[in-house]
């Protein structure tokens, strides 16, 4: 409910609303006789436009092109009931606005083509004073709508890409980073036990061996010195060991930075608590997998959300992945799911496909300790 009222409130959707209002208004102008039937069409057309544009993509693609078929219908029946009005060029100009947001450019200049066409004919049918002059003035509203809504389309397009690029960029170099950090604190453990610990050994034989010197032996200082010495040397083994257990890399940041710029479909992650990935390369497969599966749900199950889930199994690792969209035609495979698998093969891990509870995508990688 709540992501219809957000499709309602999209600037073209609220544009249409608008216009539609408006040629209602001027249906007061008709004769009683095709009033009701007028008004019947109109209020198809509004329901059809609604559902277009509230329907989930791609997930109804089959049903916004009916929807789509019948405001062409309305729109051309609208067209022989008030030919004078001018309500049908309006909605012609809607229609192409639609189609170009669900067809490809030659199938909305087809379309576009035979409606004008078929909207010529009924001009001529009811003597409507120079038919090609207002058919040829209607198919340039159209294109300039049809322009607009095509480049705004790119333009969104193109904000989205740049979008995931930055949020890839994003989860790389926080990996990057925590991978840093780990080498860099593995690089001062084993100075710290080489050279630190290398120098206090040497220092407790030489103290050692002072100590067998009778008339040192009995010197407080010297047995204070072999006791801090001793301390030392256990207090820089304790950091260094500290210092060498990782607490792994950091995928809960990297994961939510590679969905923070996608609208749709919403991230739910659930990582486990004791679930440590050291290794980067195991990390950065883990990340491609779930980058994968929010572009999937997002062009082609039109779910609204991704639940991810990571725990520890008794051979190995589990990530779950699952939407709430609905797929269409059951699964293909394409360079995206190939990627995954072959991502799978190389950790020597298993990967199974299912179905979610609602009809959508679910994925499940095992990868062994």
């Amino acid at each position: 409910m709540w992501t219809s009222l957000t499709r309602l409130r999209e600037p073209m959707t609220l544009a249409g609303v608008f216009t539609l209002a408006a040629v209602a208004l001027g249906l007061r102008f008709l004769p009683a006789e095709v009033l009701p039937a007028a008004t019947g069409a109109l209020a198809a057309y509004a329901v059809a436009f609604l559902l277009l544009a509230l329907t989930p993509e791609p997930a109804w693609h089959r049903r916004k092109l009916i929807a789509l078929a019948a405001m062409a219908g309305l729109a051309l029946l609208l067209a022989s009931l008030t030919p004078r009005l001018g309500v049908a060029q309006v909605l012609l100009v809607i229609w192409v606005a639609c189609a170009v947001n669900l067809m490809s450019p030659r199938w909305v200049v087809g379309s576009a083509l035979l409606l004008n066409a078929a909207f010529y004919a009924l001009m001529l049918r009811h003597e409507f004073g120079a038919p090609l002059t207002m058919t040829l003035i209607n198919m340039g509203f159209q294109a300039l709508a049809g322009l607009c809504v095509h480049y705004a389309r790119r333009a969104e397009d193109s904000r989205d890409a740049l979008a995931r690029v930055n949020a890839d960029l994003l989860a790389t170099r926080a990996l990057l980073a925590d991978s840093a950090r780990d080498a860099e604190r593995l690089r001062v453990a084993r100075e710290l036990h080489d050279v630190a610990g290398h120098k206090l050994t040497a220092m407790k034989l030489n103290l050692r061996a002072l100590a067998s010197d009778p008339t040192l032996a009995a010197r407080d200082e010297v047995r204070i010195a072999q006791q801090l010495s001793t301390e030392l040397l256990d207090d820089i083994r304790s950091v260094v060991q500290a210092m060498r257990d990782s607490r792994g890399l950091d995928l809960q940041t990297a994961i939510r930075a590679l969905a923070a710029p996608l609208p749709r479909p919403a991230l739910a992650l659930h990582i486990e608590e004791g679930v440590k990935v050291d290794d980067p390369a195991v990390a950065e497969s883990l990340l491609r997998i779930v980058q994968e599966c929010l572009t999937n749900a997002a062009r082609h199950a039109g779910a609204e959300t991704l639940t991810v889930s990571l725990k520890n199994e008794e051979a190995g690792m589990h990530l779950r992945i699952e939407d709430d969209g609905r797929m269409k035609g059951g699964m293909r495979e394409g360079n995206g799911v190939s990627g995954i698998r072959e991502r799978v093969a190389a950790l020597g891990g298993e990967l199974e496909f299912g179905t979610s509870a609602t009809g959508g995508l679910r994925l499940d990688v095992r990868l062994p300790a």
